[in-house]
């Protein structure tokens, strides 16, 4: 890509990052997909293509070729947010005469039902590290914190001292669109925060940190490392059900609606902007509870 589109597209994600507050994992999804689209102009337009250029006719080319690729849905409906995004941002600075995604419909994607685990495959995973070991200490106080407020895996990982508040037993955090929510820890997580905290983490690093859940290095964990930890620890626990990078946080919500949790509470904890969001998780207790009518009830 050249050096004039490349410092194009970073003014733009640095633009939404101010404005939307948008989270460092989207900011790199929307710059590939940009990317991905320019090459797609080089190698069907050649070198005469230009990006600021674009027509709708070119737009629509690409999302056939995605489709023609076998390329998923929701990656493709990403790419299109990130088009209308960047298009409309090149108006406004003027840097393009005409939007070409102007009339561009962004198609609704069907919700996907989460994966949860059920509440002893969650009491094996937890149990899974062996806490005499620093690092092991360490995931199961992440574990445990995961759990117990239902974080997003990147919200948990880039966790800092200031948003942890031991004597008050509260999380604060920054989630999407620079919103502001306060989540309970809760004893158990405290505890096993407070142990990591007292014993695991001055074995780890010596360092200065402001992040929580550190390394051996210092720096604080990636989503990445963090999610082949979790892998991990459902091997040692024997749990051959789905997984996913938020296993946890759909536990969180689907097991605190089984014991009666509202639905309003609930979208509060999660950071949820629209409670739609919130009541893909009614399926998931529907469903467990019809389950636990069927196995118990004398009836059924």
């Amino acid at each position: 890509m050249s050096t004039q589109y490349a410092e194009i597209i970073n003014n733009f994600l640095d633009r939404l990052w101010l404005k939307q507050g948008i989270s460092k994992h989207t900011s790199v999804a929307y710059g590939t997909d940009l990317k991905k689209f320019w090459q797609f102009l080089l190698a069907h337009r050649g070198e005469q293509a230009a990006l600021l250029e674009a027509s709708t006719a070119d737009i629509e080319d690409y999302l056939l070729w995605r489709r023609q690729q076998g390329l998923s849905p929701r990656s493709t409906a990403r790419a299109i947010s990130a088009l209308k995004k960047f298009y409309a941002y090149a108006v406004q600075e003027r840097l393009c005469s005409q939007n070409p995604t102007a009339r561009l419909r962004q198609p609704k994607q069907p919700q996907a039902i989460p994966h949860s685990l059920a509440e002893a495959e969650v009491e094996a995973l937890l149990n899974a590290p062996q806490i005499s070991d620093a690092v092991q200490l360490r995931d199961r106080a992440m574990l445990e914190v995961l759990y117990a407020t239902g974080l997003r895996v990147s919200e948990l990982t880039g966790l800092t001292f200031t948003q942890v508040s031991t004597q008050q037993e509260l999380v604060r955090i920054v989630g999407k669109g620079n919103k502001e929510r306060l989540v309970p820890l809760g004893e158990t997580a405290l505890e096993w925060l407070q142990l990591y905290l007292e014993q695991g983490r001055p074995q780890l690093t010596s360092q200065a940190s402001d992040f929580v859940f550190v390394t051996r290095r210092g720096g604080p964990l990636t989503r990445q490392a963090f999610w082949h930890r979790i892998k991990f620890y459902a091997k040692v626990a024997d749990i051959r059900s789905h997984l996913s990078p938020h296993t946890l946080r759909h536990a969180f919500a689907t097991h605190l609606l089984n014991h009666g949790a509202d639905l309003r509470v609930l979208q509060m904890l999660l950071g949820h902007s629209d409670l739609s969001t919130t009541q893909i998780y009614t399926h998931v207790a529907r469903e467990r509870l019809q389950q636990l009518h069927a196995t118990h009830h004398p009836r059924a």
